[in-house]
């Protein structure tokens, strides 16, 4: 298992809609919901994470339909053997409804991206 370096930010648009994936090493669940607190956005439509620390994992779709959002961050977070790793992805809404796969593809496609980017 692997974990990150440093902080890693990715931004990319899909129909309208601004994606901001932040990734990050984390140690303890309550680092985790601290990290969640200083990266999440009031602002935006949503704020969607999933966090992995060894057996132990927790993920949020943060208003999106069930399974479009969470599920697909911490699928990108096992897809690259990552421990110890936070990773939010905070929506901006653009006025095109994505459905439910384009949802899954673009919050996990965004997490993705993040992740390979990241040292």
């Amino acid at each position: 298992m692997y974990t990150l370096d440093r902080t890693e930010i990715f931004e990319q648009e899909i129909r309208k809609s601004r994606f901001r994936a932040v990734a990050c090493q984390v140690e303890s669940d309550a680092e985790a919901k601290a990290r969640l607190a200083e990266v999440s956005n009031p602002a935006a439509s949503h704020n969607c994470w999933a966090w992995r620390i060894g057996q132990a994992y927790r993920f949020s779709d943060d208003g999106e339909p069930s399974g479009t959002a969470g599920k697909p961050i911490l699928q990108a977070i096992d897809g690259q053997a990552l421990d110890r790793t936070l990773v939010v992805v905070t929506r901006w809404f653009g006025g095109i409804l994505l459905g439910s796969g384009g949802l899954i593809r673009a919050y996990g496609g965004t997490a993705a991206a993040c992740l390979r980017a990241a040292a």
